[in-house]
């Protein structure tokens, strides 16, 4: 027993330094996206903002059971979306505010995405690997933007995560890279038209147009109206896989090479340069893959991000000599690259 004792008694710190431990979270933190996603359908950050901050009453506006939301409250405090300020009482985190759907760069329509539709193709991914195709092929789809046509609601869903992306990394966006340069742009699979709309708003000089597939059109033209860039704005149906409309001096796609494999970024790419004039530039914005990945937080996304688009749209995350060599097989030269948050803006000209 009193050897027993001994062992019992190891230093805390000692065994929570073990790598197992480690490994162990990684393993468990698919919990934290679970949490996060039901604090996103219950609205908590939404009662929070309002005041609502005790557990009795936040069970009674979310209509859940009273001992197991404060449960929950007290594991979203563990990952630091709220804190506790009192025995009976919480509030929000810096962070947690981005879990409320009315604020500027809300990430609320994320956090639904990955916890109604993403963990689902995830779990397939073991599948995707032994083969090498995604969840649309597995399932006899030629993309999964044939599966979203069937399904209007994982579109919407689809639609308003990307939104949600683009709002959050918009201001690195701009920042990072000047638009003053172009008089006439155009958003090719531009969606509902927030980066767009945001470009059209810090140069105003600037005319744009968002050119994305037919089922975007209401809300991307309703966006020009609200960002009170109407005047300037348009929107355009048609698919980047077929053509891209000309009379640009500037094209720019923000996570769309990303989504395909070569070939189909090589059709897109040679339909942008069809469409750019001898003196058009044309500006991608994607996550670099690094030559050699480490463990580190940036590396961490953009390999996930890979994974996720192996699962899910069948394309992948770049190196930059990767997108050299892509740029280049379509008759551009890559002529500068700027980091911008988590993703770079790949400057190109045509050759």
């Amino acid at each position: 027993m009193a050897q027993s004792d001994g062992i019992f008694a190891m230093d805390a710190c000692q065994i929570d330094d073990l790598p197992a431990t480690a490994l162990l979270d990684l393993i468990a933190s698919h919990r934290v996206t679970a949490a996060l996603y039901v604090a996103a359908r219950l609205g908590i950050a939404e009662l929070f903002a309002q005041g609502v901050n005790r557990p009795n009453e936040l069970a009674q506006r979310t209509g859940t059971h009273g001992p197991s939301l404060l449960r929950l409250l007290n594991a979203l405090v563990t990952i630091g979306i709220c804190k506790k300020i009192g025995i009976q009482e919480y509030e929000l985190t810096a962070i947690g505010e981005y879990l409320a759907g009315d604020t500027e760069q809300s990430l609320k329509s994320w956090a639904l995405y990955e916890g109604e539709m993403m963990w689902r193709s995830w779990g397939g991914l073991l599948e995707s690997i032994r083969t090498g195709k995604n969840l649309a092929e597995l399932t006899g789809f030629d993309s999964i933007f044939d599966l979203m046509e069937r399904s209007p609601k994982v579109a919407q869903a689809f639609n308003a995560a990307m939104d949600a992306i683009n709002r959050h990394a918009i201001p690195a966006l701009l920042q990072a890279y000047d638009f003053s340069g172009f008089a006439q742009m155009i958003d090719v699979g531009g969606g509902h038209g927030e980066l767009m709309c945001a470009i059209l708003k810090a140069y105003p000089s600037m005319r744009g147009t968002i050119y994305d597939l037919p089922c975007c059109a209401t809300a991307a033209r309703q966006k020009l109206i609200e960002a009170g860039v109407g005047e300037r704005g348009e929107f355009v149906a048609g698919s980047f896989l077929d053509s891209v409309p000309c009379g640009a001096d500037g094209l720019v796609l923000k996570s769309i090479i990303h989504n395909w494999d070569d070939p189909r970024s090589l059709a897109i790419l040679r339909n942008c340069r069809t469409a750019l004039t001898s003196r058009g530039r044309l500006v991608l914005i994607e996550r670099l893959m690094p030559e050699m990945p480490e463990n580190n937080a940036e590396d961490r996304a953009v390999a996930l991000s890979d994974l996720n688009m192996l699962r899910g749209l069948g394309g992948r995350e770049r190196t930059k000599k990767e997108y050299t060599e892509l740029l280049h097989a379509s008759d551009f030269n890559l002529v500068n690259v700027h980091a911008a948050g988590r993703f770079h803006v790949i400057e190109a000209m045509v050759v």
